[in-house]
């Protein structure tokens, strides 16, 4: 449908571009706000649909948050990254805290990235642990979580 065709009331049409978008993968409920009030449909239509959706259970932002952690985790993001990304999504930030608190892998992950990309050997110098810490900062990981990932007996005043 053209954009100059759109009735921005057809309540049945903006369910529709709605379901289409799920059908894809799953979203937040505030993406999928943003999207139809993008496309032409008025705040109250789009409200009204995402309330039906999440009344149906098609759109569960618990779920998505869930499922969004767990796949971030895994490719090696940090939780401060990971809350950055929801929050542009609009999820609720207490929801996002919750969730991201449970998840009680971040400093497994943070070493498995760190091994990833560095190799298994421990950074041998300051300055190497010092560009380490900077790559794990960048992917999101929390200082506690960073020196755990970097955590050594060497001495670096050698």
């Amino acid at each position: 449908m053209r954009r100059s065709d759109l009735n921005p009331d057809d309540a049945a049409a903006a369910r529709g571009a709605a379901l289409d978008m799920l059908a894809r993968r799953d979203r937040a409920s505030g993406q999928i706000f943003t999207k139809l009030t993008d496309r032409g449909y008025t705040a109250e239509v789009a409200a009204q649909v995402v309330a039906a959706l999440v009344g149906e259970n098609l759109i569960n932002d618990r779920r998505y948050v869930e499922y969004f952690v767990a796949y971030h985790a895994q490719r090696g993001q940090g939780p401060l990254k990971v809350r950055g990304e929801l929050r542009q999504s609009g999820v609720d930030g207490e929801l996002i805290d919750e969730l991201l608190a449970a998840y009680s892998e971040w400093d497994i992950r943070a070493q498995e990235a760190r091994k990833k990309k560095f190799g298994a050997a421990a950074p041998a110098h300051y300055a190497e642990k010092a560009r380490q810490s900077r790559f794990l900062a960048y992917r999101g990981f929390t200082g506690a979580q960073i020196r755990s990932a970097l955590d050594t007996t060497i001495d670096y005043e050698t």
